[in-house]
C-alpha cells in the first residue's frame, strides 16, 4: 500500500505561482551607452523570446518542484502484515570475561580451550534459539559494562558475544555490580517478564555493590535471577621437574553465594563443568524459561523519498545543460553581429 507520511506538505506545490503574481519591479534605464546596443538587444529578444522555450523551461522547473515536493513528503510502501512470534520477555545475560576466564580447562573435539570460548559457543547457541525473546548483554570483569541493550536482533547480540577478548573489563570479577546494571536496565519492563542469567567462574572481587545486596534489589524488582557457576573441578598442569599433578581451577567459585542469589530471586542455580554440562544448562533454562509463541503483527515500511529525489536531480542536471547551450548559442550570435 501506497502512501505519503507527509502529505500536507503537497500544499506547497502551488508555491511558485506566487512568484509569478509578485508585481514586476521596474527597469531602470542602462548607465553605458553601447553604439550596438540595440542589435544586440534585438538578437537577444529573438533568442530568449519563443514562446514554446518559455513553456518547456517553465515546466521543465515546475517538474523539478514538484518532485522535490513529492520528496519532502516521504512516500512510502507498506508491506502486508507479517508475523513476529514474540513472548515479551526480556532477557539479560551477564557474562564473565575476568582474567581467569582464560584457564584452558574446557575441552573440545579433544583439544583444550579456554572458558571464554566454550562460553561463546554455547552461550552464542542459546542466543540464536531465544527467537521470541528480546535479548541483552552484560559483560563484566572489574567493571560491568552494557554491551548489547535488549533488543529482538539476536545476530547481533551474538556478534558482539564473539567479539568479546578477556581483558576488556579488567581482571577481577564484579558481579554485584554486574547485576546492579542489568536491574537498571530491566526496571522498565514488565514485572513478570525480567529474566537475567549470570554467568561467573569465580568470586565478587571488584565492584562498589555486593551480590548478595544486587540479589535484594532484584527482588524488590521482581528480577528473576538464574546464575551459573563454570569451571573444570580437575585439572592436570605440568610441574616442570616434578612431573604432572591435579589442581582445582575452580577452587576460587563462590558456589554458596551464586546459590543465594538465585534462591532470593526466585530462579536457581547451575553447575556447568564442561562443555556439555554446559549445553544441559542452557536445555534447562529453555524448559524453565519456555519461548512462546504468541505472534505480534506488524507492517515492513519501505521509504521511497530517493525516486523523485532522483528525478529532481537529473531534472535539474537537463535544465542547466539546456540553459548552458542556449547561453553559449545567444554568445555566438552576438559576436557575430558584433563584428
Amino acid at each position: 500500500m501506497f502512501e505519503l507520511q507527509w502529505p500536507w506538505l503537497l500544499a506547497l506545490i502551488p508555491l511558485p505561482l506566487l512568484i509569478i503574481l509578485l508585481p514586476a519591479q521596474k527597469k531602470e534605464e542602462a548607465a553605458l551607452r553601447v553604439p550596438f546596443f540595440a542589435q544586440v538587444k534585438t538578437l537577444e529578444t529573438k533568442t530568449h523570446s519563443l514562446g514554446s522555450q518559455k513553456r518547456a523551461g517553465a515546466l521543465l522547473l515546475w517538474l523539478i518542484w514538484m518532485c522535490l515536493v513529492l520528496a519532502a513528503a516521504n512516500p512510502q510502501w507498506i508491506g502486508e502484515p507479517v508475523s513476529m512470534p514474540n513472548s515479551g520477555r526480556d532477557l539479560l545475560i551477564a557474562v564473565d570475561i575476568s582474567g581467569s576466564m582464560k584457564i584452558d580447562d574446557m575441552k573440545y573435539q579433544g583439544n583444550p580451550i579456554r572458558r571464554l570460548e566454550a562460553v561463546k559457543m554455547v552461550v552464542g547457541d542459546f542466543v540464536k534459539n531465544r527467537k521470541s525473546d528480546r535479548l541483552g548483554l552484560v559483560l563484566f570483569g572489574t567493571q560491568a559494562y552494557l554491551q548489547a541493550p535488549l533488543t529482538y536482533d539476536r545476530q547481533t547480540v551474538n556478534t558482539l558475544l564473539q567479539e568479546t577478548e578477556i581483558g576488556f573489563a579488567g581482571d577481577q570479577t564484579s558481579i554485584g555490580d554486574a547485576i546492579g546494571l542489568a536491574i537498571k536496565r530491566l526496571r522498565a519492563r514488565p514485572d513478570a517478564q525480567r529474566v537475567l542469567i549470570v554467568l561467573t567462574d569465580g568470586a565478587n572481587t571488584a565492584g562498589e555493590l555486593e551480590p548478595i545486596k544486587a540479589a535484594e534489589l532484584a527482588e524488590k524488582e521482581h528480577v528473576k535471577i538464574y546464575t551459573i557457576g563454570f569451571g573444570a573441578d580437575e585439572m592436570l598442569v605440568d610441574n616442570g621437574f616434578f612431573g604432572s599433578r591435579v589442581i582445582n581451577p575452580s577452587a576460587d567459585l563462590d558456589e554458596p553465594t551464586m546459590r543465594a542469589i538465585a534462591d532470593k530471586t526466585g530462579g536457581q542455580y547451575f553447575r556447568a563443568r564442561n562443555l556439555e554440562e554446559l549445553g544441559d544448562v542452557h536445555q534447562m533454562l529453555n524448559r524453565l524459561e519456555p519461548i512462546e509463541t504468541e505472534d505480534e503483527k506488524f507492517r515492513p515500511v519501505n521509504s521511497l523519498f530517493y525516486y523523485p529525489l532522483i528525478t529532481a536531480l537529473l531534472l535539474s542536471f537537463l535544465w542547466s545543460l539546456i540553459r548552458i547551450l542556449r547561453s553559449s548559442a545567444a554568445d555566438q550570435k552576438t559576436r557575430g553581429v558584433a563584428s
